[in-house]
């Protein structure tokens, strides 16, 4: 029988879908790099969280015998793909599962920045709400802004598509900057974060996506503008928006993921223009469970012959 190693306990279903055709070892609470490697040994398949780093040395750990990384997350910079390819390793991600949870929590965080519900709620939980006036805690209206949405993958169609309901003008950007996607306009990526009310990033993590939004990018930006990120932490300079922020440069940011995970940038958390929340994108029962089983599936498919369901690449 097929040896499995799964490095957190997963939801019951999708351990049922491995247990029934596999062997399964789950790595115990804390482990460590080395003991990663260690537990990786003559494995024939490794199901990872996007907090484990794939690198070479691990799957050299793990040997010949490895067949398939199944990564329970869309998103699969934690993985060495290429020396993955190079070893004759398939590696899987997620991809579906969770747009329609992702959406809506990027949804949630235009709100909570734009109408500063974060910054409210402290102030009622401290007993520092004094009563109701004309020009108490005013924010942004959604009805008739824009939308700029960097990536138009599953995601940032998804936020798109919820748009109208609010009143807003989705955009998304292009090379060409020209056409439609979904029906709503693109314009070049300089034009949408200059012009954009509300920008929200949906992109990959890749190279030229690293600190994609940096000071020259934050300064481009309408001062009265919000910036809303949940892609990937390192595709926002966390010192250059937390400086921004600091100065007004613009208005808020919402931030559902961050650099150095579980690390926030210390500038940050003294703002009450920044709304923070620890990566909980997918985090609904539904999404959760249906991104382990699809992983789980990967991994069978695989060792039973069959092609992968959602490979990477």
């Amino acid at each position: 029988m097929s040896s499995v190693l799964v490095t957190a306990q997963l939801p019951p279903k999708a351990m049922d879908i491995l247990e029934q055709a596999v062997a399964v070892e789950i790595l115990p609470t804390g482990a460590d790099v080395q003991a990663l490697r260690d537990a990786s040994r003559g494995r024939h398949a490794i199901v990872s969280l996007l907090t484990n780093r794939v690198d070479a040395a691990l799957l050299d750990a793990a040997g010949p015998s490895l067949k398939v990384v199944s990564n329970v997350a869309v998103g699969y910079d934690n993985i060495d793909v290429a020396a993955a390819r190079e070893r004759g390793v398939i590696v899987t991600n997620t991809p579906d599962v969770l747009t329609n949870a992702t959406a809506e929590l990027t949804w949630g965080l235009i709100l909570a920045v734009t109408r500063r519900l974060g910054e409210g709620e402290r102030l009622v939980r401290d007993g520092r709400w004094t009563g109701w006036s004309l020009d108490f805690m005013t924010g942004m209206e959604l009805s008739g802004k824009q939308l700029g949405i960097l990536g138009s993958g599953r995601i940032g169609r998804a936020v798109a598509a919820k748009a109208a309901a609010f009143g807003m003008t989705a955009v998304f950007s292009s090379r060409h900057g020209a056409g439609e996607i979904d029906g709503h306009p693109v314009m070049s990526v300089d034009e949408l974060i200059a012009t954009s009310d509300v920008l929200s990033l949906h992109v990959p993590l890749r190279p030229d996506t690293r600190h994609l939004i940096n000071r020259a990018a934050l300064e481009r930006m309408k001062r009265t503008a919000y910036l809303v990120n949940t892609a990937r932490g390192p595709v926002v300079d966390e010192a250059a928006l937390a400086s921004a922020l600091k100065e007004r440069v613009i208005a808020g940011a919402a931030l559902d993921v961050f650099e150095r995970e579980p690390i926030v940038h210390p500038d940050l958390l003294g703002l009450e223009n920044v709304v923070l929340v620890p990566h909980i994108g997918s985090a609904t029962h539904e999404t959760r469970s249906g991104m382990a089983e699809l992983a789980a599936r990967n991994v069978v498919a695989v060792l039973a012959g069959k092609p992968p369901l959602t490979p990477v690449g």
